[in-house]
């Protein structure tokens, strides 16, 4: 099998590599060659010029002359459509055209021309044409196949022979069209006529022609394609007729053009004036979704002529596409359009589907509007309702245009449009405030009312959703305002605020009273009850300030509902805050009089019981159906205060099972967090506390103007304030630590990890078949495979069972193990070692893989040799082994099998003997005394000769004389003497060997089976070396062992795949990279290193594979295979399948492809036509071929790529169009879809107007982009984020029920796609109350060996990816869309809205935002891990900050968003706590760590200047610092990445073993994790923050190259400057006042202690970007990073220039997220912290003594204002005053003079020290930088006052300044050389860092050599 294969291959790239060298460029198909591949768009879209073009070439060389005619046709076409050459391009192809056709005539040497015979001409050239190519017998014999069924008798020549007749149709649909257009004018007679007769029988019969070049997706529904099986499916055939126009159907009054009938389709084309490519793309879409219905319902469908589709299959399509439509309506108490849905028609159903289907296919971008789509249909509907009781069609009023014609686009889309884009321009390209403008949420909540029947039908134009922006004048929101503030995470989780508060507040007054729980105690711990009723009211005071900007629009009820609980929190937080002072009063009267306090426990009590019973109504499971049943107006009163009523988010509640469980989860995690919070950080910090409120003498050594009168509050404050910091945050701690348990516990009771090496492989081999079997093999293929032909019905034999298992595994595992061979994971050699036998001949025992049995011969000779006792005793020994038992039996039977097929005769006769005499010494247990064990040895050796004979070519005479050989061996050597002696006296025997006629005569073996086996047992007996190291490599070890452990985790039964749903698969692409060209794989970066270098060094074992694969010698570079242009693209491939490019994504998805095809060909699902044989061929050879095979697979997948831009891109010459086109070559089911633009000119050529199409490609058989489908959308889609708004284009045109999202840095693997139709299984399967609509999956990220940040990122996102998500599905119920691998409800989504929202800047994180609505329109999203997808992953620092920047930002908006809010508002408590902690508190958390350090240092740092830090510790000893070390300590295990490191070392423990988990979490920890982890921390809070703060956020390009390229240092400082260099600094500057001013008792080492993680924040923040720097620490690099950054920091530069030339530019990009008041003065605020180093510095100065007057701080200023006045006159520009030039020295000299005399003159008669200059520093940097801060947020003022120059001037001496601090240590270290190769070993592994060395001193050797 193996051998034919490689010999198909072998013909197959011999083909290609003729046609490349014809074609006279690399690729795999027919490309338009010359003027052909030139055509512009805009004459290709109603004209066959392309064609035209193409047949002209193709006939060149045959007949100049045709082809001139066709050219100048061609050209006559193109002037016909665009006389005035207006259209892109046109004018040059024009020309280009002309001057073909011009060369052309003068290759007639100057001959005339009569052109009045061209006609003739070209008709007898059709003739000769067809004749030649025998296309009337090419089509007979076509139409024969096709009614005999034998389409896979011959693949290898269908293959061939579809390909060229393709190309011959091709030719002649060209030739016809001409001659149609010449026939016009030709007269009735002659020629002409016989033109005419052919057309007109083309017409009626020649349907193959139409067929096969009529474009078409999947279904050739416009004519019959013979080649294409799918329309000889029953169920296709039965969805086809169900949709046929009936009689009874209203008349249409125009006809149907084309082969087909006419169909409901139509009726509502003609109606409601759909676009025909809408009509036609929504045809095939509802043929689909029919035919895989019906297959579904696995009813037995007997062949018939006409088969129907069931009821049943339609029932089922129509509700599950109009459930949203029928809920909709529920909603909104309006009546469906159907009476009741058993009274309507099936005939009305397909009606209402498909009219559905269209609305959706033609609504561009209103497809974000799910209810604003059931709208238009609800009207649409009655519409059509009221036309199908009519006996003729007539159109429908809401469509009808001035002109006559309907147009849905025209009249229902644009209007909507219109108003979408109108809103869209206000945002300002995301500048603007959400609350300024509507985005698509506003305008689909809109119909969440009866209000919006107002909108009427046909639309009023009047109505407010019409209603447009004029000027500043904005149109009001719907249900919610994105107002851009902190405290929306009040807001839409006040609820977990509240919890929090109330229980540090209780158990810090059990704290405060000793531990001690009293009525005393109980009455204080009451106080909570204000606190809550306070809390809600500042909730509903939100809801009030919050709803700004909506309340003209928004309904009334809802305004009416926050009036109504503002009063009613309002009034409850006065009567309870009232009562408990009350109850206060009768404490302190200490009085028995309790009435107050029984009043408010009754007043407490009530409230409490009657929120209990609404949370219990409305959250608890059990409750919920009886709260939705109660239709009492006071119950749904209260219902609806306590909870708004949105159409989405309706019941949010699961199952009670469920919610016990996740109830628990959080129970657990409160206990833990309670008593550390109580034990370890309130309790110990209450002594000090009242020690420090009652010293009333503490004396200040600063002006106090706060606490010295307040019982030193701030003291207290500073204090609590980092406790209480971390208590709101630690509770994601311990949610980390219990989910990494919960997590392990579940994937290990979920058997992952169970197989987690080669040698588990190894081991557990025997059990995979039965495992495959079992899960991934569908019935139908059991009962299909031949498993032993000589006996047919398998027993209950343990043996012929597994044998049958081994049987069915065997092609899937040989298919698995070739597609590792293809992907050069694996050589040749190990391939052979790895592939199975097929396991379905004669042999009697199971046959498994050599690396299984290699060697096992060998080492049972030697047992056998040391034998010494029976032969019972010897084969124990063996069979302690199993697979040496195995290779032992194979051996034996094999080895009798073979020799028997080999000879006749007398020699025949000696074989049976032989094993006949073997056998009977087993059976007695003899055998040591039968065979002389010493001469195995020679024996084998003997018979190995003859098995390396028989795999060679056929030499009858050497294998005679090596069985003769044999014969003498056995018989002489082997045998006993006894035996010896019979065989030699044995009378035929002994005539034959005396006549010379034994074994003078050898049967060559003709038996693909024997051949197979003398291959196997001359490798079982050769090969010597452990195959316990197959396969070598890392990533197909990794591979083979997850797919092998996966066969053993739970899954559902595999469906045939006719009964599979049916599912597409998802690609948004921009301009990122799709095969890298020679010339990128080349180029050489600044250290030498090319891509193709450093990939060879990276994966040299790929790379030897790769070579060994397309017949290359090792020694062969990459420079040698330029020189053939096959070669040269296979190495563009191996290149781009190792990088994160669209080429590797596709690869990997048509995998999916290929694994249905291998399936669906094992089942040979009958269709009712002869089946055909496979008794002499291989299971699965050809199956690629196979007609039935890939119409089946096409009817279950398909993968649609939507390129945005690739019409731009083909305009433009790109080469990622060729690229792209080379994939289409290549993947023959692979789609495009793209939006075109046209552009065409007003009426006087100034105003230029573009329409939009989206359009879908296929590659036709010339390997020209074939258009499919072209629709027309109302103007630009891009109105929101453009990723959404690029997948909601094109997902009209996915099919299926269920679609995959799929990004362009992933990959896919084929034994992976062999479980896809398991994983679909899930969407049927048991997983609460709910159905699942979202599948998650599990990624691999497999960047992971690129660097150590790679890896450190790679550890990261697996065990987000899988130990993370598995807990969130299971058990806290609150996993959402976190990665695109996820498999979507298809149905379920696009009619709610997508598969991601877009509205700008709010769903920049569009891929989450599809999680939650799935959550909120009840929904269930599920994870599974017995399927992966593979990832790509960001692998340099920069690109990892720039994505984690990106998310982090996005997470900013998420806060913003109404679907946080409402899914925070309305999940049960517990539910809402783990949707926090796992989407925006892990962000907010993650900001509390770093916002704890901030609180802690300056909490000291207030100490330290207000001197109460050595007056508190002298008067009280204990300050606390149990509860501050507990406090640090936590903060710094955050802070490092531990807690981050705690899932992935569990996820370590469980796929790898404890043993390699402790190893790479020690390796992690000495390369620098934590340093990257402390790092990251400060990315994610820099743009979160921001974000909400500011906004800003946006999608950021982080590139997904290789990073082998050194960063420039200014580069990085202008990325990290203001993230991280300013805050770390200022860390620092917080650490020193503290070291210098702040009091420790325990002196150093307490200091020590107390700030470690501080400073370790400080060092990462600042050297993090140079320490994972390439080259960082190289010399010359640190010379020319140090040129550039002066350079870049002094240019001042000009117009145009970027921020990356010039530090002013940069400067001014830095600012402009501050463009709001609202964010000016939160950077007012933020700013003031820097002025408090001066007010604290200059009272601790040995000038001013004890002195704390505030008039020293004043005189400060006056100090600062001179320094600056100084600065001025050395920084006056001499330029700027030219003729004061020498005055100007005259005055900076002076001043310098008298600087200096001043200063020396106060330091000798004051008090003034030096030690005071530098205090004076370390005041006045602070001071200057917030002044700078104040500057740039209010810039306008500064400007205005004229001081902007000055202001920038100062900066720049700033960022200087802080530049030289950065770089002056990595300048330092680079003196020292080790540092260099230190750092390498640090980022790359150590074949990467051995070449980097290597490439060095290549380029100075090129260096010398050039010299």
């Amino acid at each position: 099998m193996a051998r034919s294969r490689e010999n198909w291959d072998r013909l197959v790239r011999a083909a290609l590599r003729r046609e490349q060298l014809a074609a006279g460029r690399p690729g795999h198909a027919r490309t338009p060659s010359g003027i052909a591949g030139s055509v512009p768009p805009s004459l290709t879209r109603s004209t066959n010029i392309d064609m035209i073009l193409q047949a002209a070439d193709e006939i060149q060389a045959e007949d100049p002359n045709v082809a001139r005619i066709l050219c100048e046709q061609a050209y006559s076409m193109a002037q016909n459509l665009d006389p005035g050459s207006e259209g892109r391009g046109v004018l040059q192809f024009k020309t280009g055209l002309m001057s073909i056709i011009k060369q052309k005539l003068a290759k007639k040497d100057g001959a005339p021309i009569d052109r009045n015979r061209d006609m003739e001409n070209l008709w007898e050239f059709y003739q000769r044409y067809k004749r030649r190519n025998r296309v009337d017998d090419m089509q007979r014999e076509e139409q024969r196949m096709l009614e005999s069924g034998s389409y896979s008798a011959n693949f290898e020549e269908l293959g061939l022979r579809y390909a060229e007749k393709k190309k011959v149709f091709s030719t002649l649909r060209a030739l016809v069209e001409v001659m149609e257009t010449l026939g016009k004018d030709a007269g009735p007679d002659g020629v002409g006529k016989l033109i005419q007769e052919e057309l007109r029988n083309i017409k009626k019969s020649d349907a193959a022609m139409a067929g096969e070049l009529t474009p078409y997706n999947i279904v050739p529904l416009e004519a019959p394609v013979l080649s294409n099986a799918i329309g000889i499916f029953p169920e296709v055939r039965g969805a086809i007729s169900a949709i046929r126009y009936a009689g009874h159907f209203p008349r249409l009054p125009v006809e149907i053009s084309g082969q087909r009938d006419a169909d409901i389709f139509d009726l509502l084309e003609y109606v409601f004036g759909f676009q025909k490519d809408n009509i036609r793309n929504q045809r095939e879409n509802i043929v689909l979704a029919l035919a895989n219905a019906q297959s579904r319902l696995i009813i037995s469908v007997e062949p018939d002529p006409d088969p129907k589709i069931d009821e049943k299959a339609v029932n089922v399509v129509f509700l599950k596409a109009l459930d949203n439509y029928i809920k909709w309506c529920r909603y909104l108490r309006i009546r469906l359009v159907w009476n009741s849905f058993e009274a309507i028609t099936r005939d009305r159903k397909l009606f209402m589907v498909s009219l559905y289907f269209l609305i959706w296919g033609e609504a561009a971008n209103a497809r974000f509007l799910p209810e604003c789509i059931c709208y238009i249909f609800h009207h649409m509907a009655k519409e059509l309702d009221a036309i199908l009781d009519h006996e003729v069609a007539n159109i429908a009023s809401s469509c009808e245009t001035e002109s006559g014609p309907a147009s849905f686009l025209e009249k229902i889309i644009r209007p909507i449009y219109d108003t979408l884009s109108a809103e869209a321009a206000q945002n300002d390209n995301g500048r603007a405030a959400h609350s300024k403008w509507r985005n698509y949420d506003d305008f689909n909540e809109y119909f969440w009312s009866p209000a919006c029947f107002e909108l009427s039908w046909p639309f009023k134009d009047g109505s407010s959703f019409f209603q447009r922006p004029k000027g500043r004048k904005r149109t009001g929101k719907s249900t919610f305002v994105e107002h851009r503030t902190f405290l929306h995470l009040y807001r839409s989780f006040h609820r977990l605020w509240i919890f929090l508060v109330l229980m540090f507040q209780a158990l810090t007054v059990i704290a405060f009273h000793n531990g001690d729980i009293n009525l005393r105690t109980f009455k204080a711990i009451l106080s909570v009850g204000p606190t809550f009723a306070i809390m809600n009211f500042v909730e509903s005071c939100l809801d009030v300030l919050l709803m700004y900007g909506a309340y003209s629009t928004a309904r009334g009820m809802a305004i009416s509902r926050l009036v109504i609980r503002f009063f009613w929190c309002g009034l409850t937080s006065v009567a309870v805050t009232y009562l408990y002072l009350k109850v206060l009063e009768e404490m302190n009267k200490n009085n028995s009089d309790s009435t107050y306090f029984r009043i408010y426990i009754l007043v407490v009590g009530v409230y409490a019981a009657l929120r209990l019973v609404l949370g219990l109504l409305l959250k608890l499971p059990a409750c919920h159906s009886l709260s939705q049943m109660s239709d009492q107006p006071f119950f749904q009163f209260f219902k609806w205060i306590y909870q708004e009523r949105y159409y989405v988010g309706r019941g949010l509640y699961e199952s009670l099972g469920d919610y016990c469980r996740y109830v628990l989860y959080w129970l657990v995690i409160f206990i833990c967090k309670f008593t550390f919070a109580y034990f370890l950080q309130i309790k110990p910090l209450v002594e000090p506390t009242q020690i420090i409120i009652g010293l009333r003498f503490l004396t200040y050594s600063w002006h106090d103007l706060v606490s010295k009168h307040n019982n030193n509050a701030l003291a207290v404050a500073s204090l609590w304030a980092p406790v209480v910091a971390i208590y709101l945050m630690d509770i994601h701690i311990w949610y980390t630590l219990l989910s990494a348990i919960v997590g392990g516990v579940m994937g290990a009771r979920g058997r992952l990890g169970e197989i987690r090496s080669i040698e588990m492989l190894h081991r557990r081999f025997e059990s995979f078949p039965e495992a495959f079997v079992k899960n991934l093999v569908s019935s139908e293929t059991k009962r299909r495979m031949p498993f032993n032909r000589q006996s047919p019905q398998v027993n209950n034999d343990a043996q012929e069972m597994n044998k049958a298992y081994a049987a069915m595994f065997s092609p899937f595992w040989n298919e698995i193990i070739k597609s590792l061979r293809e992907e050069d994971y694996i050589s040749n050699r190990e391939m052979d070692l790895l592939s199975i036998p097929s396991n379905t001949g004669s042999l009697r025992l199971v046959q498994w893989p050599l690396f299984l049995l290699s060697s096992k011969i060998l080492l049972a000779i030697d047992l056998a040799l040391d034998c010494r006792d029976t032969q019972v005793d010897l084969w124990n020994r063996i069979c302690k082994d199993e697979y040496m038992a195995y290779a032992v039996r194979e051996c034996y039977y094999s080895t009798e099998k073979i020799l028997l097929s080999l000879v006749d005769g007398e020699g025949r006769l000696w074989v049976e003997r032989i094993f006949r005499e073997i056998n009977n010494s087993i059976s007695e247990g003899s055998l040591v005394i039968t065979l002389s064990l010493k001469k195995l040895p020679l024996v084998v050796s003997r018979f190995t000769a003859l098995t390396g004979l028989l795999t060679r070519n056929e030499t009858s005479e050497g294998a005679a004389n090596a069985i003769y050989e044999l014969y003498e061996v056995v018989t002489h050597d082997l045998l006993s003497p006894d035996l010896r002696e019979q065989l030699d006296t044995w009378n035929i025997l002994a005539r034959a060997r005396n006549e010379g006629r034994l074994f003078s005569r050898i049967q060559w073996p003709r038996d693909p089976e024997i051949k197979e086996q003398a291959k196997r047992l001359h490798l079982l007996l050769t090969v010597k070396e452990t195959a316990a190291n197959i396969p070598k490599n890392l990533e197909a070890r990794r591979r083979l062992e997850f797919f092998t452990n996966s066969l053993f985790m739970d899954m559902p039964s595999a469906k045939p795949v006719s009964e599979m749903m049916p599912f597409s698969v998802f690609t948004p692409y921009y301009s990122e990279t799709v095969l890298y060209s020679s010339s990128e794989l080349q180029k050489e970066n600044e250290d030498g290193i090319s891509i193709i270098f450093y990939l060879q060094k990276i994966f040299p074992d790929e790379w030897a594979n790769f070579l060994e694969r397309i017949g290359r010698g090792e020694s062969t570079g990459d420079a040698e295979l330029q020189d053939s242009s096959s070669d040269s693209l296979e190495l563009r491939f191996w290149a781009s399948y190792r990088g994160q490019t669209l080429a590797r994504t596709v690869r990997g998805m048509m995998y999916y492809r290929r694994a249905l095809m291998l399936q669906s060909f094992l089942e040979g699902r009958s269709l009712g036509v002869v089946d055909y044989s496979r008794a002499n061929s291989p299971p699965t050879q050809g199956f690629e071929l196979s007609h039935e095979a890939r119409a089946q697979a096409d009817l279950k997948f398909t993968y649609v790529v939507s390129c945005q831009i690739y019409g731009m891109q083909k305009q433009k010459k790109a080469a990622e169009a060729a690229d792209i086109a080379l994939l289409l070559q290549r993947n023959e089911a692979l789609r495009v879809a793209f939006i075109h633009v046209e552009e065409s000119a007003g009426a006087e050529g100034k105003d230029v107007s573009k329409e939009f199409y989206s359009k879908l490609v296929k590659a036709d058989v010339n390997g020209k982009d074939q258009e499919i489908y072209s629709i027309k959308l109302p103007g630009d889609p891009k109105l929101g984020e453009g990723k959404p708004e690029n997948q909601n284009h094109a997902i009209i045109f996915t099919r299926g029920d269920a679609i995959q999202t799929i990004d362009m840095n992933q990959d896919n693997y084929l034994e992976e796609a062999m479980k896809m139709r398991n994983l679909l299984e899930e969407f049927r399967g048991n997983h609460g109350i709910r159905p699942p609509t979202i599948l998650g999956v599990r990624e691999h990220v497999f960047t992971g060996s690129v660097s150590s940040l790679a890896w450190f990122m790679s550890n990261q996102e697996t065990s987000f990816v899988t130990l993370g998500q598995r807990v969130l599905a299971y058990p806290l119920k609150v996993r959402m869309h976190y990665g695109h691998p996820d498999v979507f409800d298809r149905i379920f989504h696009i009619t709610r809205g997508g598969i991601s929202k877009a509205s700008r800047v709010i769903n920049i994180s569009e891929d989450i935002f599809a999680g939650f609505n799935s959550t909120l329109r009840q929904g269930n999203i599920t994870h599974h891990e017995y399927i992966q997808v593979g990832k790509g992953r960001d692998v340099g620092l920069n690109q990892i900050a720039l994505f984690e920047g990106k998310v982090a930002g996005g997470n900013g908006e998420q806060v913003l968003s109404r679907d946080v809010y409402r899914l925070g508002q309305l999940f049960d408590f517990f539910r809402m706590l783990s949707f926090f902690f796992t989407t925006v508190g892990y962000y907010v958390c993650t900001m509390m760590t770093v916002l704890t350090i901030y609180i802690f240092l300056y909490g000291r740092v207030y100490l330290a200047f207000s001197g109460l830090d050595e007056g508190i510790s002298t008067q009280a000893k204990m300050l606390g610092n149990t509860a501050l070390n507990a406090v640090l300590n936590a903060q710094f295990l955050v802070q490092i990445g531990v807690f981050t490191a705690v899932p992935m070392i569990m996820g370590f423990i469980l796929e790898q073993g404890l043993l390699k988990a402790v190893f790479s979490f020690i390796t992690m920890q000495l390369q620098l994790c934590s340093v990257f982890f402390t790092f990251s921390l400060g990315t994610r809070t820099h743009y979160f923050g921001r974000t909400i703060l500011h906004g800003g956020a946006k999608y950021r390009a982080t590139g997904r190259g290789f990073v082998v390229r050194h960063i420039k240092f200014a580069e990085n400082y202008r990325l990290y400057s203001r993230s991280h260099f300013v805050k770390a600094l200022e860390v620092a500057l917080l650490l020193i006042v503290y070291i210098a001013y702040g009091y420790t008792e325990g002196g150093a080492v307490s200091f020590v202690l107390l700030t470690v993680s501080s400073w370790f924040l400080v060092i990462s923040w600042l050297f993090a970007p140079y320490i994972f720097n390439p080259s960082g620490f190289e010399w010359q690099k640190t010379v020319e990073d140090f040129d550039d950054w002066t350079n870049w920091l002094l240019y001042k530069g000009g117009v145009g220039v970027k921020g990356e030339n010039s530090w002013e530019f940069w400067w001014e990009e830095e600012q402009a997220h501050i463009h709001t008041l609202r964010g000016r003065i939160l950077e007012t605020i933020l700013s003031i912290r820097f002025f408090m180093f001066q007010y604290g510095i200059v009272y601790k100065l040995d000038l001013t003594g004890k002195n704390t007057s505030l008039a020293i701080y004043g005189f400060s200023w006056i100090v600062l204002a001179a320094i600056v006045m100084i600065f001025k006159i050395y920084t006056f520009s001499p330029k700027k005053s030219t003729s004061f030039h020498l005055f100007m020295r005259l005055i900076q000299g002076v001043a310098s003079l008298g600087l200096i005399a001043a200063l020396c003159l106060v330091v000798k008669f004051t008090d003034l020290t030096i030690v005071d200059l530098f205090a004076s520093v370390l005041a006045f940097i602070p001071t200057g930088w917030g002044m700078l801060c104040l500057a740039i947020t209010w810039k306008k003022v500064v400007w205005t006052l004229g001081l902007w120059e000055s202001v920038r001037e100062f900066a720049r001496m700033y960022d200087a300044g802080m530049g030289m601090i950065i770089f002056a240590p990595v300048a330092f270290l680079s003196w020292f050389p080790f540092m260099t190769t230190f750092q390498s070993r640090l980022l790359f592994n150590q074949a990467f860092s051995r070449g980097l060395e290597i490439s060095l001193i290549l380029a100075g050797n090129k260096a010398n050599v050039e010299v």
